[in-house]
């Protein structure tokens, strides 16, 4: 009997391997964190081959942990950081350079050098995405025109291009399956959202062969099984999602309007447009969120790059608090910020602002401010970018958002989830099972395979653990009024 269907949930900074059962209970969890690269200021690296090593330990390791076998195990789901861009070798399966992870900002003088030439438009109506750094097509020249050799064995046809979904499923059939889902397609630049292709125009535009680039599947289908020398068991590969995508499927926001973020390493807000792309607002992104069958599914979504990392730095680089969960505490030693804004623009603003040259900031520092005061100021900065997003969502689709479903690692945070409400005015739900986008990975494939019958199935067994209500009494316009300020002092810091 087929008992449970594991996700695959290549994050960005760790891989983890979730276990779940009929009823979307958790069963075991396994994880690894592995190297962050950072060669040069804004440049963020991964090496390749310890992504697949660590995912295929933590898949090992929730086996033997948890003491089940491959044959009780309905299907396998992959959820990924998303545009992050590796290149390898098709015989011999070796990268020809470190991925190059989404967060990078190497390409934005090409960006540039796009929006200069005129681009902006085309591309928006094309993919529904920005001209930025952040995605994969200019990350992929870039290997292209600055790794020695690649480009002339990439016009051979030697070469293999995948974000980090493809690269797991090469290796894990060993070379047997080159895939992507329409989701991940979706986040390159280059493929047509409207015609659920790889535009020629685009690849033209970077001179990238569409020899590299994979087959795009659906979301939720059997693309095939294991090798047997990976693992035993013959265990299909069935539902493929980044990792955005899957957590708004795993929140069940099944229908037009429904929003969800997550608060992972980044913030990712994200509402379901129904059948069709949103493509009228120049801020957000417009996304394919899944295809099942016939039927495909967009969103607009706000990506905020910096969100839990900021309490990782937090702990690594300032030292203010000895793990992460400890920001809650900290921050409710003081009742306000102290007059603290942190604006985390790391690596740049993301929506609705989309400076790659703005630059981190903490304004407002007193002889007063305490450690407190900046751990507060951290969790409204995250809050504060949600909402930013959300009220350009909100503009642009005309609908107010009755509430927000939340997930990832910081909506445990309490303290966080009630600044959010209370800043968006509107209630936040919580489920029971936070772990959304692995969730949703594991849904996608598990429908595939007849796991679960069908999304009303799904449906009666998924439940809220607890919503937060706005505070009417509290009144937020000075905090916005200085973020807002603050915001606008951070862009263009770099020097084009």
């Amino acid at each position: 009997m087929k008992k449970y269907v594991i996700s695959l949930d290549s994050g960005t900074t760790s891989n983890r391997a979730v276990i779940f059962d009929k009823d979307l209970n958790i069963q075991g969890i396994a994880q690894q964190e592995f190297k962050q690269i950072y060669p040069q200021p804004g440049w963020v690296e991964h090496d390749a081959n310890e992504i697949w090593h660590s995912q295929y330990k933590v898949l090992r390791d929730v086996f033997s942990k948890n003491k089940i076998s491959p044959e009780e195990v309905a299907a396998i789901g992959i959820t990924n950081q998303r545009e992050t861009t590796i290149l390898w070798d098709r015989k011999t399966g070796i990268p020809v350079f470190n991925a190059i992870v989404w967060q990078d900002r190497r390409t934005a003088g090409f960006c540039q050098e796009l929006k200069k030439a005129g681009k902006i438009h085309e591309i928006k109506q094309k993919t529904g995405l920005v001209i930025d750094a952040y995605f994969s097509g200019t990350k992929i020249k870039w290997i292209l025109d600055n790794v020695e050799g690649v480009k002339e064995r990439a016009k051979k046809g030697e070469l293999a291009f995948g974000t980090v979904e493809t690269w797991l499923v090469w290796n894990l059939t060993k070379g047997k399956l080159h895939i992507t889902d329409v989701s991940n397609a979706s986040r390159t630049m280059l493929f047509n959202i409207n015609t659920l292709e790889w535009d020629k125009e685009l690849l033209d535009l970077m001179e990238i062969p569409k020899s590299l680039m994979p087959e795009v599947v659906d979301s939720s289908s059997v693309y095939g099984t294991i090798h047997p020398d990976i693992l035993k068991g013959n265990i299909p590969i069935s539902g493929m999602a980044g990792d955005q995508q899957a957590s708004l499927f795993g929140q069940l926001c099944f229908e037009k309007g429904m929003v969800k973020n997550t608060y992972g390493t980044g913030c990712f807000v994200m509402m379901n447009t129904g059948d069709k792309p949103e493509l009228t607002s120049e801020s957000l992104l417009a996304t394919i969120g899944w295809k099942i069958g016939n039927k495909i599914q967009y969103a607009t979504e706000g990506s905020v790059f910096v969100g839990g990392a900021l309490v990782q730095w937090l702990r690594d680089n300032l030292k203010i608090i000895d793990s992460s969960s400890a920001i809650e505490s900290k921050a409710k030693e003081v009742p306000d910020n102290g007059g603290v804004v942190i604006v985390p623009a790391f690596v740049g603003l993301g929506a609705p602002h989309w400076d790659q040259f703005a630059r981190g900031t903490i304004f407002g520092i007193t002889r007063a401010t305490t450690p407190s005061h900046i751990a507060r100021a951290t969790l409204e900065a995250i809050a504060l970018q949600v909402k930013d997003a959300i009220d350009t969502m909100v503009a642009a689709s005309g609908v107010k958002i009755k509430h927000l479903k939340v997930d990832g690692g910081a909506s445990t945070n309490n303290l966080l989830m009630q600044i959010q409400a209370d800043l968006l005015e509107s209630d936040v739900v919580r489920p029971k099972i936070t772990e959304t986008t692995a969730l949703g990975a594991a849904l996608l494939a598990g429908l595939a395979v007849g796991y679960w019958s069908d999304l009303a199935d799904i449906k009666k067994r998924w439940g809220v653990d607890k919503t937060f209500t706005p505070n009417t009494s509290k009144n937020n316009e000075e905090l916005v009024h200085y973020w807002n300020k603050a915001v606008e002092r951070t862009k263009n810091w770099i020097d084009n």
